[in-house]
């Protein structure tokens, strides 16, 4: 395993949006592990990103065994299963950052979720033995996947724990995005309802690849 960078467990990792993080921090030099309710379903997909990138280094686990197994877990569920993954977890989460990308917003009828934010939730069930970070909330997922074009998408990163908050903004730069500190953990029930936009964007556009990007500031 890669000594040199943190392990990222990605958990829930084989729906939309896990596989195309997984796919670019993989092919940054991370050592990742695809999490999902079903071990056989998560090694279905490392072997897919493996094959892709031609590497043998991403493996497949149980959520709960690929988060023990990480310094860096970040989840990726749907958001009807935001609640039970977390209580399922919350053992093996312990000591370290979780990097919560919940955006609980209906694809059908989009509109700003309600206070607390997710990350905010899942801050309150973990207890302080978990650094939970919000970030990659607007990424659009068939964007990533596609690692011969520019990513033109800035990650808004809001957490409580600015050291936490730093190194997932490095972890995003890596991947190829531009990142910025956008305050505290409450702060991201905005940047939730950004995915309501977002959404409404693409169906009115018809694409899916809208994304925010931030203007007058430079990446320190």
């Amino acid at each position: 395993m890669n000594q040199a960078k943190p392990i990222v467990a990605i958990l829930g990792g084989t729906g939309k949006e896990g596989p195309g993080l997984a796919l670019r921090w993989a092919k940054a030099g991370y050592t990742i592990l695809i999490g999902s309710r079903q071990a056989e379903k998560a090694q279905a997909t490392a072997q897919e990103i493996n094959q892709t990138l031609g590497i043998q280094t991403v493996q497949g686990f149980e959520n709960a065994t690929a988060a023990r197994q990480a310094q860096i877990c970040v989840l990726t569920v749907v958001q009807s299963a935001h609640h039970e993954a977390l209580n399922g977890l919350k053992e093996a989460l312990q000591g370290k950052i979780l990097v919560d990308a919940t955006a609980r917003v209906d694809f059908r009828d989009p509109k700003p979720p309600t206070p607390p934010a997710a990350a905010r939730q899942a801050q309150e069930l973990l207890g302080e033995g978990v650094r939970v970070v919000a970030a990659f909330q607007n990424v659009p997922a068939a964007a990533l996947r596609k690692l011969d074009q520019p990513l033109h998408s800035d990650v808004l990163v809001c957490a409580d724990d600015l050291e936490a908050a730093e190194a997932i903004i490095q972890l995003a730069r890596d991947g190829g995005m531009k990142a910025y500190y956008a305050g505290g953990l409450d702060n991201a029930l905005v940047v939730e309802g950004l995915t309501a936009l977002l959404i409404s964007l693409n169906k009115h556009y018809k694409t899916k690849t809208a994304s925010i990007r931030v203007a007058g500031l430079e990446e320190t």
